[in-house]
């Protein structure tokens, strides 16, 4: 079966499901996406919580401010709370991670790789991250790179980018950008996705 002639009624639905996503940017072999539509999306995943102790003890992770500095890693600042056992929520701090990215074609998104904790700035003077709640912190890390993307392409992009392979994800010029195995150009019509 010819995929690029399965393609063009792929991309003439897009146009019309894309109104809840931004159109991604392509050039080339390369397709990129915004801060500002990683973050819009961030911000409609959060907060979340990770769970511990069966249940006693739970790690609020909320408020999520992305940075997409140039090179392969990006920057992630979290705002941490802690509740035990039913009680109150209570500020822990701000942490500040690095990770890099990867494109997974399963959950058509893209996830955290191998993030690390680079600073944490306590909600109390004085205060540190004590080992438990780091290794919390670093539970629900792993965890969270492992299933959950910070960004999901739109279903109908992603059945164009499913019959491509991906070379590399990397940070560009204030964008996540995808580099594949052959010219987007053309499999996607001209002018489709130019804002």
């Amino acid at each position: 079966m010819n995929h690029r002639a399965m393609l063009v009624p792929v991309i003439a639905c897009m146009v019309m499901t894309t109104s809840a996503y931004a159109a991604p940017q392509i050039s080339g072999r390369q397709l990129t996406v915004g801060a500002a539509d990683v973050q819009q999306y961030l911000d409609g995943s959060f907060p979340r919580t990770q769970k511990a102790l069966g249940g006693l003890l739970a790690l609020d992770v909320s408020q999520p401010q992305l940075t997409l500095p140039e090179g392969s890693r990006l920057d992630l600042r979290f705002d941490l709370g802690m509740s035990a056992a039913g009680s109150a929520r209570m500020p822990v701090g701000n942490v500040h991670i690095s990770s890099g990215l990867r494109y997974d074609t399963q959950t058509q998104g893209f996830h955290l790789e191998q993030p690390t904790v680079d600073d944490f700035r306590p909600a109390m003077a004085g205060a540190e991250l004590d080992a438990s709640t780091r290794s919390l912190l670093n539970s629900w890390l792993a965890d969270y790179a492992r299933r959950e993307p910070i960004y999901r392409i739109d279903p109908a992009i992603a059945k164009v980018m499913g019959v491509l392979q991906v070379k590399s994800v990397g940070i560009q010029n204030g964008r996540i950008a995808v580099e594949f195995n052959q010219n987007l150009g053309s499999l996607v019509p001209q002018g489709l996705f130019d804002n």
